[in-house]
């Protein structure tokens, strides 16, 4: 062998596939005659043969319908076939319609579009996002005024708590003990009940302290009962002016409002204080009114300050016809018992104008423990005498005269 042949490499050469179906057919051939063992194979081969032929069969129609379709796309690309306009139009718009129909969300949330209250929770939650500043110095200011509130209602607690205090020791010194405050005195009770040389004394010392409450406590409760208690100071003091001045300034303020007691008492003593001005029509208009209100006690003991108003001015038949008539009302009134003592009253002042309006019996009232009689009342000092016809008349009421 020469050395090119030796050089060439050997090369493989791929068997026909003709000659390979030959060489298996002539394989084949010669089992065919070895008997019964051999038959089941020729049936296998059988089937593998139509099989093959099949697949022919099929690879064959995909091969033309690929070719088809290739020719159907060149003659469109070639300016074949064009689309007609309706066709075209129609294209373009579910061409449209799918770039537009893109979901925001992947899930929908069906409860979340039935529930409008969700929808505007997220809406406020993106604008909080988006206003953080702005919400986070709305957060700090409420915060802020939390604790001012909180603040001022601590204070004004304290203030009133201070208030009713001053407010305490002020009636404490009007209703002091007269005595001698050097002395010792193992009876009193020095450091509860303040005590005064001089009835004059006790009450400059009272007005001074309501006075005080008034100008440090403006505007609170405590100060227009302090202005109450200057008020009826005033009119002991026969100062009938400034008490007018005082109780007209608790008429018009929000505790009068609010309280039938505090609104009470004061328009009974203005009618007091008009009746020592000598202003008798006034006094008995505030009277009247009085006697037209729900306030219990006032009410009741309106009609005898207006009768004495009357017998004032010199009217004894209008005074006797109201005394009459409260004198009746209390006797029919569920309430008899609690106002006996003003029946008792009304019936002493009816003896006076007219003796034969009531029996002669001379009835005494009960006042603190005593017995006291309508002359002996005209004659106290107009302080004592306001106590003394406010327990008469079961804590409601008073009268100066």
């Amino acid at each position: 062998m020469s050395e090119e042949e030796k050089k060439k490499p050997e090369s493989k050469e791929e068997p026909d596939p003709s000659e390979a179906e030959t060489k298996d057919e002539t394989d084949v051939a010669p089992k065919k005659e070895d008997g019964d063992a051999e038959a089941p194979n020729v049936e296998d081969i059988a089937k593998r043969v139509d099989a093959l032929d099949e697949g022919d069969e099929i690879e064959r129609i995909a091969r033309e319908e690929e070719a088809k379709l290739a020719e159907r796309r060149r003659k469109e690309r070639g300016g074949g076939r064009k689309k007609k306009g309706l066709e075209a139009s129609a294209s373009k718009r579910l061409a449209k319609i799918g770039e537009k129909a893109k979901p925001k969300r992947e899930i929908p949330d069906a409860v979340e579009a039935a529930d409008p209250l969700i929808e505007r929770t997220r809406a406020l939650a993106e604008w909080a996002r988006k206003n953080r500043n702005l919400v986070q110095g709305l957060i700090v200011a409420a915060i802020a005024g939390a604790i001012a509130v909180g603040a001022w209602m601590y204070f004004d607690k304290k203030k009133a708590v201070e208030a009713s205090v001053a407010l305490a020791q002020a009636v404490a010194d009007e209703r002091g003990m007269i005595g001698d405050p050097d002395k010792e005195d193992e009876d009193a009770i020095r450091d509860k009940i303040p005590m005064f040389k001089t009835p004059d004394d006790r009450r400059e010392a009272a007005l001074a302290k309501y006075r005080e409450v008034q100008s440090k406590y403006k505007g609170t409760g405590a100060s227009y009962l302090a202005r109450l208690g200057e008020g009826a100071l005033l009119l002991d003091k026969r100062d009938p002016d400034g008490a007018i001045a005082a109780f007209q300034d608790v008429l018009a303020s929000s505790l009068a409002k609010a309280d039938t007691e505090v609104r009470g008492r004061a328009q009974e003593s203005l009618g007091f204080a008009y009746e020592q001005k000598g202003d008798y029509d006034k006094a008995i208009e505030q009277y009247k009114q009085l006697e037209s209100s729900d306030v219990l006690g006032f009410k009741q003991m309106a009609p005898y300050n207006e009768a004495r108003c009357y017998q004032l001015k010199g009217d004894k038949a209008k005074a006797i016809e109201l005394l009459k008539g409260l004198r009746e009302d209390l006797m029919k009134s569920t309430d008899a018992r609690l106002f006996s003592a003003l029946r008792e009253l009304a019936e002493d002042r009816l003896r006076q104008l007219d003796p034969t309006s009531v029996p002669p019996k001379r009835a005494q009232l009960s006042a603190g423990g005593g017995q006291i009689s309508p002359e002996t009342l005209d004659k106290l000092p107009p302080e004592l005498r306001e106590r003394v016809l406010k327990n008469l008349a079961g804590g409601g009421g008073g009268g100066p005269e």
